[in-house]
């Protein structure tokens, strides 16, 4: 049952996920405790990918529920979680979700494998110029780095605060702390050996605009990794053919609410979309008719829906923000892949705001 990981049938997976997180000695006291307003029958009703649909989105709710009640019971004393982790607050309080070592391990070597695809040769010291403090990003990437005997650079950035300015209508205040982050990236550059950065798109630009730090970062890094916004693919064409000729730019999309994200296909042109394939069967996506919450036609867009089903967490049928085309995925996988993310205008009520992040 605790290695349902291992499942290589789709719907063998999701019935054996179904049976580890609605267990009684297995489940977590969330779940438990939720299954008793669902409506249906997890352990008798969810046979397939397909029926995740029957589960209402939950993540609100994990703004005020007690972490120790997301992790399942059947860890026991062996959960060893490694923090605590918050959405960005782009539509409200943020929601928290804990990782569990076990997955920081499964996902940094799926993460692993999709860069050696990119033909991405782990090498030289990291800078990470994203979100800090509760945010996502660094624990990946602090883990990926250790294992290939590498030290990453940070840099404090605070997207929240550059939110609360923006929405504000500060933009000057905004550009001014964008401007403070990218020094302090710029002295790290400068001073230090470092071949690979992983930042955000609007970052990536302040980057590119410093026409003597762009040629630097062609001469030093051999890779750069963007996430966490979005990035047109005008923009995207740009940064790969003229300013940063020399390095490999490669995307990545996700969510915390995913605890994790999907990569960039491997091998596409400069001037094709960007198409990004989930980790599934852990972490898949559908592209829907937010209206209908039907699955929009290969080719088409609609907004995107995320599910994370693993052994250390259950976070089903998450309607993000986002909006992108439905591309079928590069194997058989299920659930879909997407190109051209881009954020909505207005979710849950509240005008979305990207700033630095």
């Amino acid at each position: 049952m605790d290695c349902f990981e291992d499942l290589r049938d789709p719907d063998e997976f999701i019935r054996a996920a179904m049976q580890w997180h609605f267990g009684p000695r297995t489940g977590s006291p969330f779940w438990l405790g939720r299954a008793r307003t669902l409506g249906f029958d997890p352990l008798a009703d969810v046979k397939s990918f397909d029926d995740l649909a029957l589960f209402p989105n939950v993540v609100n709710e994990l703004r005020h529920v007690r972490v120790e009640d997301l992790i399942p019971r059947g860890y026991a004393e062996e959960a060893r979680p490694v923090g605590v982790y918050e959405s960005g607050g782009t539509t409200g309080a943020p929601k928290r979700v804990v990782l569990l070592e076990d997955w920081l391990v499964r996902n940094v070597s799926l993460w692993q494998s999709s860069l050696a695809e990119h033909q991405v040769q782990l090498r030289g010291n990291w800078l990470l110029l994203m979100p800090s403090g509760p945010h996502l990003a660094g624990p990946f990437t602090q883990r990926l780095a250790t294992l290939t005997g590498s030290v990453v650079f940070t840099v404090d950035m605070d997207p929240r605060w550059a939110k609360h300015l923006a929405a504000q209508g500060r933009a000057d205040e905004v550009d001014a702390y964008a401007e403070h982050v990218i020094d302090q990236a710029v002295h790290i550059v400068r001073s230090q050996d470092v071949g690979m950065l992983m930042t955000t798109p609007p970052m990536l630009q302040r980057l590119a605009a410093r026409e003597d730090l762009a040629h630097l970062i062609n001469e030093k890094i051999h890779t750069i990794i963007w996430g966490g916004a979005h990035m047109d693919p005008d923009t995207r064409h740009l940064l790969r053919t003229e300013v940063f000729p020399q390095v490999k730019l490669i995307g990545n999309y996700g969510s915390t609410m995913a605890l994790g994200s999907a990569d960039e296909r491997p091998g596409l042109a400069d001037d094709e979309p960007c198409v990004f394939d989930t980790l599934a069967p852990f972490i898949t996506y559908w592209v829907v008719d937010a209206a209908t919450g039907r699955r929009v036609a290969l080719g088409e867009r609609g907004q995107v829906v995320m599910h994370h089903v693993t052994k250390s967490a259950l976070l089903p049928n998450n309607l993000e923000r986002d909006e992108a085309t439905r591309i079928a995925p590069r194997h058989g996988e299920c659930g879909d892949a997407v190109a051209d993310v881009a954020p909505v205008a207005v979710f849950q009520g509240e005008k979305v705001t990207e700033g630095v992040y």
